[in-house]
């Protein structure tokens, strides 16, 4: 009887037992497998992120449970209504790659109020730029705190237009770059620029070449379908309403398929209209 008593006990204990386990599993995987993340990523622009945190859902406690900054958990003070996630804990450097990720409880989520912190921005500092007789530009910057590409301008037909582009390290070192540009005859001028988060722009200073080559000339085909340029150049084709039509580079376009009417031609440093009959 009493073999048979302390089998039942034991037998009794282990049902328990496995209850408890799968009810605590159950309890945990309820806690946190709705769980969520709010994941950043970008480079660190020398400022922190502000997040508002509210309670949780159900009351107890605040929203976030958990701040990590690639990887490492920080100790932020998350135990409020507001937090800042401070990167100078991990001693980060601006322009390293940062990835932030907010764990939060599932039946809340946090605000980060200034997500644009991540972004890159236009803080390059240019030491030099140069343009020789070849046309290529050279120029030299340091303090870029994120990959932003470099846009190459050059002034034709009374505005500033692309003309090529070149992709920045993105740090603070000292970097050197170059582009290859094609001059038209007489005075060009030119500039290098980066376009920032939210429309921000910083230029480099704007530079002149006084380029040999001949003034371009330009002559429509005898019907009407072509038009040719003495050499090669950038171009652009407005109609008569402002509205571009036509660009590209070379000595030969193809106005084949154009409507009659006036057009704009832009080519070398020159702005001449033609007819379309």
């Amino acid at each position: 009887m009493h073999y048979f008593c302390n089998n039942v006990a034991t037998s009794f204990f282990r049902n328990k037992m496995r209850k408890l386990i799968v009810s605590v599993f159950f309890l945990l995987f309820s806690l946190f497998s709705g769980a969520g993340t709010i994941v950043l990523e970008g480079k660190y622009q020398n400022k922190n992120l502000y997040v508002q945190n509210g309670f949780a859902g159900s009351g107890v406690g605040f929203c976030t449970y958990e701040v990590k900054i690639n990887g490492q958990v920080t100790t932020d003070e998350i135990n409020s209504s507001a937090f800042e996630i401070d990167f100078t804990q991990f001693q980060i450097k601006p322009g390293t790659e940062v990835k932030v990720e907010i764990k939060h409880k599932d039946d809340c989520t946090p605000k980060v109020l200034n997500p644009e912190a991540l972004k890159p921005k236009a803080t390059f500092e240019p030491l030099s730029i140069t343009v020789n007789d070849q046309g290529t530009i050279s120029w030299s910057v340091k303090g870029e705190q994120g990959a932003l590409p470099f846009v190459v301008e050059q002034y034709r037909w009374n505005k500033w237009i692309n003309v090529g582009e070149v992709m920045g390290e993105g740090t603070a070192d000292k970097h050197d770059y170059k582009f290859q540009v094609s001059p038209h005859s007489g005075i060009n001028r030119f500039r290098v620029k980066q376009i920032g988060f939210a429309g921000t722009v910083k230029y480099t200073k704007e530079i002149t070449l006084n380029s040999n080559s001949p003034v371009l000339t330009f002559a429509p085909s005898k019907d009407g379908k072509e038009i040719g340029l003495s050499g090669d150049s950038m171009y652009e084709i407005y109609d008569a309403y402002g509205n571009i039509v036509k660009k590209g580079f070379g000595k030969e376009i193809d106005v084949a398929v154009f409507s009659k009417g006036l057009y704009y031609l832009c080519f070398d440093n020159q702005v001449v209209d033609f007819k379309k009959k």
